[in-house]
């Protein structure tokens, strides 16, 4: 009898043994899951904030452009003297509409032309060359954007 109770006796604790484990066990899995959804949550929020980064950095690189093409200007202004260069020409009639050919800073044939249209198209006195009253009216072309 004696040993009948001490063998049912080892097997309810064996049997409360088991059975804090498989309890401890759930709460193992319950945590676990818990921490991956963290990690989830935590992988979607650096995916969100490169996005973000990304956005930034080619508004960024926009906003650098649209300054170099600014002081680029500001600089080709600043050139701009009562007497123009000859590239300075060949720039003014490009953006105005008319081919000067290769803008190489020569006054080739086709500069000429570009000029004598120019002025022929403004009212002015067709001489091909670039005069105070030609370069009033075509300086005004040197900044913007050919045509």
């Amino acid at each position: 009898m004696k040993r009948r109770v001490l063998v049912l006796f080892l097997l309810v604790i064996f049997v409360i043994t088991l059975s804090g484990c498989a309890t401890m066990g759930g709460q193992s899995q319950v945590e676990m899951q818990r921490l991956r959804n963290q990690v989830v949550a935590l992988e979607t929020q650096i995916q969100d904030k490169d996005a973000e980064i990304d956005s930034l950095r080619k508004a960024l690189s926009q906003t650098t452009e649209e300054k170099y093409a600014l002081i680029k200007r500001t600089r080709l202004k600043a050139e701009v003297t009562t007497k123009p260069t000859i590239r300075q020409i060949q720039i003014a009639l490009k953006n105005a509409g008319y081919d000067p050919g290769l803008i190489d800073g020569r006054m080739g044939k086709a500069t000429r032309t570009a000029i004598k249209n120019f002025q022929k198209a403004n009212n002015l006195s067709v001489d091909g060359k670039v005069g105070k009253q030609t370069w009033s009216v075509l300086m005004q072309h040197l900044e913007k954007t050919p045509k």
